[in-house]
């Protein structure tokens, strides 16, 4: 049997030889950092045999796909201690993430944290013991029944949801054996390096009409070092996670009578909302976008034109019983039905396009209560919404300046240098998703990609991550813990128009339909937001921070000194506070150190005597005594550049 290495060249292997002794007859280096490999682009493990000619890549800890199978081991290996002291408890799902992974499992008594060294030493016994970890199959019904032997009922419904003519795998390592599709690593005595995280509550499956799991987060590395490397920016991430550093500055709150994913912005939050939600109005004004302003809900009848009510119903927040009530409403979702309404508010022409809408859209998306956190996942959001309407000659241009737009806010506010793309397509397996057209699909995607490949944009490809309605280029980001979210969106769409009968005449005097980019600017405010707290852990450049400047009195005798500087100050648009408590000048420094103001002055009587400042900055320390005009030029200057670095 010929196989063909992924460096071109060809060897021979005799019948039965699996993956493995080919990779030792390869390399015996090769074969032991082996992890498992790809027969002829399937990845399996290394123990599969050899079954006529192909192409075979092994896979190491230095391909990501490797760590991945390396992770999802230790996952299995956490199962299995988790149900060698927990007897009772049901497994759910153990898949990898993000720098590690997580099980759900169904606990009849609670743990904690505390919890994890008994569990973590068992895992240590597993790993000392080496099993090797095998693979076996049978048919879907015997697989139920095995399951249910098992007393495993979570897996059960699992394999009830695939087709009825299914083989389904499971894998055994010593007395335990998981339902799963792997690959796995050959044994268990590979494992080097792994860490319990920490424990959160999971509904099954996501639906918060089931039961709530636990969830148990961890990691794997290959080495002990990288472990402990990890642990340690993830101890740096904790001091800069905006949920809690967001509530200590006074920036946001929750409340349990309010509801989850529904944050109040506090003074300090709505300060910076407004900074930015001016910043970006002003923004697009100039860049010739006009300004809606659109109901926040609306009947079902706009929701089922646009399709949302057919692909988008169950995130939505549905008012009233459709079975009972005449008039069924819904809380927008986002806000492209309404403008679009607009839009047909009048004949158009050519000469009326490029049209582009913005507004400022406070939406509504019913996310499972498992999801929420912060200010990231939120049931209410803010977003620069926009739409433009325009000529097919006129795409590529308008795509350019929306991308040209999103990458000017993101350089203004510092998080240029964090995002990467991805190019979301849609999936053709599972059309439900989406408005089934596959030849407009085809047509809009090949456009989408000349017009990223025509810019230089560099990107990964998404499959079946594309709106219902159309591609789209996703900016992507990373929080502090390595999550990565979705900040800023621009979608292609050649099928509302259509639905909207939306029109415009052409210069020979036809109706012709026009193509509709949908788009954001900075994204959802309270997740960007969110970022900006954990990039400056609250400590945000000066044009944008809540206060600015913070007056401070020396003594009671300069107190109402403070106060004429700092209504000073106010009228050159500065943001000011004034300290000009009984308290000593050390204790209140410290506390405007705590609260992230960028610059300080602080007034005694010589300061009074002589009109000048005496200045510390939150990140240069004492500046020493300067001028008003030295100092105004120098907060100023720092506002008009937009200084964020």
């Amino acid at each position: 049997m010929n196989i063909t290495l992924k460096d071109g060249s060809v060897i021979t292997a005799e019948a039965g030889a699996t993956l493995f002794s080919v990779a030792k007859g390869i390399s015996e280096g090769l074969a032991r950092n082996a992890v498992c490999a790809k027969w002829n682009g399937e990845l399996v493990d290394l123990s599969t045999p050899v079954e006529g000619d192909g192409a075979l890549e092994i896979i190491t800890l230095r391909d990501e796909e490797g760590l991945k199978v390396y992770r999802h081991t230790c996952a299995h290996v956490m199962a299995q201690a988790i149900k060698t002291i927990y007897p009772t408890s049901k497994l759910a799902i153990g898949p990898t993430v993000e720098d590690g992974f997580y099980y759900d499992v169904d606990f009849t008594t609670p743990i904690t944290q505390n919890d994890f060294n008994k569990i973590e030493s068992e895992m240590n016994r597993i790993i000392k013991a080496n099993f090797e970890i095998s693979r076996f199959t049978m048919p879907r019904n015997e697989a139920i029944a095995y399951m249910q032997e098992l007393d495993e009922p979570y897996k059960v419904e699992l394999i009830r949801d695939l087709p009825e003519d299914a083989i389904i795998s499971f894998y055994k390592q010593g007395e335990f054996v998981d339902l799963c599709r792997g690959p796995h690593l050959p044994a268990t005595g590979k494992i080097k390096a792994f860490k319990l995280l920490s424990i959160t509550g999971a509904y099954w499956r996501g639906n918060e009409k089931n039961k709530m799991l636990t969830r148990i987060y961890a990691t794997a590395f290959e080495k002990k070092a990288e472990l402990e490397e990890y642990i340690l920016r993830q101890e740096e991430a904790k001091k800069r996670d905006h949920n809690k550093l967001g509530r200590e500055l006074g920036i946001f709150m929750t409340d349990e009578t309010i509801g989850q994913g529904l944050p109040l912005l506090m003074p300090k939050g709505a300060k910076l909302f407004q900074i930015l939600n001016r910043f970006v109005e002003d923004e697009e004004e100039r860049r010739g976008y006009v300004l809606t302003k659109t109901p926040y809900m609306a009947k079902s009848d706009l929701y089922k034109i646009s399709g949302h009510w057919d692909h988008y119903k169950d995130g939505m927040f549905v008012l009233g019983d459709e079975e009972k009530d005449d008039e069924i409403m819904a809380l927008r979702p986002m806000t492209c039905p309404f403008q679009y309404t607009v839009y047909n508010n009048g004949l158009k022409s050519y000469r009326d396009l490029p049209c582009r809408y913005g507004e400022t859209s406070t939406l509504f998306r019913n996310e499972a209560s498992g999801e929420m956190h912060g200010l990231i996942r939120v049931r209410q959001f803010t977003l620069s919404e926009g739409h433009i309407i325009c000529m097919p000659s006129q795409l590529e241009q308008e795509f350019k300046g929306c991308l040209d737009l999103a990458m000017y806010m993101l350089k203004s506010v510092g998080l240029d240098d964090d995002v990467s793309y991805r190019f979301s397509r849609w999936d053709p397996a599972n059309t439900d998703k989406y408005i089934n057209e596959p030849a407009q699909w085809e047509y809009a995607e090949s456009e989408m990609k000349r017009i990223l490949d025509d810019l230089g944009v560099e990107y990964k490809e998404g499959i079946g991550e594309a709106a219902f309605y159309g591609p789209k280029l996703d900016i992507q980001i990373k929080n502090v813990f390595g999550k990565e979210d979705t900040l800023i969106t621009i979608q292609i769409d050649m099928f509302l128009a259509e639905r909207f009968d939306m029109s415009y005449v052409d210069e020979n005097g036809e109706k012709k339909r026009p193509y509709i980019i949908h788009r954001s600017s900075i994204g959802c405010y309270e997740r960007t937001m969110a970022l900006l707290i954990e990039k400056y852990a609250g400590a945000f450049p000066v044009w944008m921070s809540p206060t600015q400047v913070r007056v401070l009195s020396l003594t009671d005798r300069t107190a109402q000194y403070a106060k004429d500087v700092a209504a000073l100050l106010e009228t050159y648009g500065l943001r000011v506070e004034t300290d000009t408590r009984s308290e000593k000048v050390g204790y209140k420094i410290r506390e405007a150190q705590l609260s992230k103001v960028p610059y300080m002055i602080i007034l005694g009587d010589k300061e009074q005597e002589t009109g000048m400042y005496a200045v510390r900055s939150r990140a240069e320390g004492d500046l020493g005594v300067m001028t008003k005009e030295d100092f105004l030029a120098r907060i100023l200057g720092e506002i008009s550049s937009k200084k964020v670095r």
